[in-house]
């Protein structure tokens, strides 16, 4: 997942979790205060209502002797019969003695009773319900003069505007919640991308610079990344002046040593087929005349490296690698031979790419030489050229595949045999400058190519070069 991506996501993640968090509090905090107001309201209507119901029920005591509890709830309701939308009294027996509906008492009738509301008014405390259609039946305990509950005034209450505005608050709650959600989802796409931009930038500044583009770089900040960018600048200063130092450095032994090797070479190779008897010093000039050799080769490869680094801009042309690749097999067969090799070849037709065919040549030439060196006898290669199609035709590439079974190399040097000048541990029974897997690396890429390299240790390796389909 990409940096911006990651940087959105967890945004948002903690905006919205928060957020969410705020509205599950806020909506239980409505649902709350919204009862709590509602338990307020009922509770002061209750206390007046004990209040009137007590006066009438203390003027019968006085007055009879008995009280009938039918006539003191008539009493009370001429009353108390508009303090809701229906109230109701019954004895201590939870029984129904008198109600009123709308303001009008109602002599018949068979309502919905809630006797464990009731029961517990009869144990001296408050109680209500709220039933399924927003009715709140509210539950006062009125005693009689020996402090005895001996009757219950319950007042029925229709509480569903509480409910149509808890439901408004909510409505408006949540649009202003997806409003939010827009708005941090716009500002954090804002942020990352604004984020994100100098980051790319330094990230292909440092690509760049793999590539030895040493081109300035530049962040008008004054922040952490700016000065991170002003780092990177002079790092890319620094090692530009470093690598164009070696490569002069280079350039100019290489130029220097090939006249005064010439001369050694030619010497030895004077000696070496000259009479001599002594078979001692001809085993000496012999090896002095193939160290000759391996000094001029290498010296001739530091020049081409030489003259590769200092070319700004190459010829290339449409080539086929198929026939190319073919060249090369051709030209190498007989060092095959000698080490009793077996090349397979599958050059299909059409493997075309835009590249110089001398340093092309150069590469696979170099590649398929390491196949032989490192071969066991006897044992095969296998050389492929071939194009890779992709999904979408325009990634298409041209691919020169060589596989051998030779001595491989161990994980750990993989990449470390792709740098200059670098030998693999094991490769110590053959000679070598270690420059040109390196070369060839770096020709590859010169045309936009990529070369992978796979191999397991007493197995074999292959090499693989990626060239964009011409």
């Amino acid at each position: 997942m990409k940096y911006a991506t990651r940087l959105l996501v967890t945004y948002l993640f903690f905006s919205i979790l928060s957020f969410s968090i705020i509205i599950i509090s806020v909506n239980k905090a409505i649902d709350y205060y919204s009862f709590v107001t509602i338990e307020k309201q009922m509770i002061e209507k209750a206390d007046i209502s004990e209040l009137s119901f007590r006066e009438i029920l203390t003027r019968y005591e006085t007055e009879t002797e008995k009280v009938k509890p039918d006539e003191l709830a008539q009493a009370v309701l001429e009353v108390l019969k508009a303090s809701g939308v229906e109230v109701r009294i019954y004895d201590s027996n939870s029984k129904l003695i008198g109600s009123a509906k709308n303001g009008i008492i109602v002599n018949n009738g068979s309502p919905k009773i809630y006797k464990g509301n009731i029961k517990n008014a009869l144990k001296g405390n408050y109680s209500y319900l709220v039933t399924d259609n927003k009715l709140i039946y509210f539950a006062i305990p009125v005693q009689d003069k020996y402090y005895q509950n001996v009757y219950v005034f319950e007042i029925v209450e229709n509480i569903s505007y509480y409910y149509d505005i808890m439901h408004k608050v909510r409505t408006v709650l949540l649009t202003g919640a997806g409003g939010f959600i827009v708005l941090i989802t716009l500002s954090s796409l804002y942020i990352a991308r604004k984020t994100t931009k100098p980051i790319k930038y330094l990230l292909g500044a440092t690509e760049k610079f793999s590539k030895q583009q040493f081109e300035p770089v530049k962040l008008n900040r004054k922040d952490e990344l700016g000065m991170l960018a002003e780092g990177l600048n002079q790092m890319g200063i620094k090692l530009n002046s470093y690598i164009q130092y070696q490569k002069q450095f280079v350039s100019n032994v290489s130029h220097e040593l090939k006249t005064p090797l010439a001369a050694i070479r030619g010497f030895s190779q004077y000696l070496n087929e000259g009479d001599n008897e002594d078979k001692e010093l001809k085993k000496i000039y012999s090896h002095l005349l193939h160290e000759s050799d391996r000094l001029t080769k290498l010296i001739d490869e530091l020049l081409i490296l030489s003259r590769f680094d200092k070319a700004s801009d190459l010829k290339t042309e449409k080539e086929d690698l198929s026939e190319l690749t073919y060249k090369v097999v051709r030209s190498l067969q007989p060092k095959a031979d000698m080490g009793e090799l077996i090349i397979e070849t599958d050059l299909r037709s059409g493997v075309m790419a835009e590249v110089n065919p001398v340093l092309m040549t150069h590469a696979v030439s170099n590649i398929l030489d390491n196949a032989i060196k490192y071969s066991n006898t006897g044992g095969h290669i296998r050389v492929e050229a071939y194009i890779k199609e992709e999904i979408d035709h325009s990634l298409n590439m041209a691919v020169i595949k060589i596989r051998d079974q030779g001595i491989g190399i161990h994980q750990d040097e993989l990449a470390l045999v792709q740098e200059r000048f670098y030998r693999a541990g094991n490769s110590i029974t053959t000679k070598g400058s270690g420059l040109g897997l390196s070369l060839c690396k770096e020709i590859i890429e010169k045309f936009n190519g990529r070369l992978n390299l796979e191999s397991e240790f007493g197995v074999g390796t292959t090499v693989t070069i990626l060239l964009p389909l011409a």
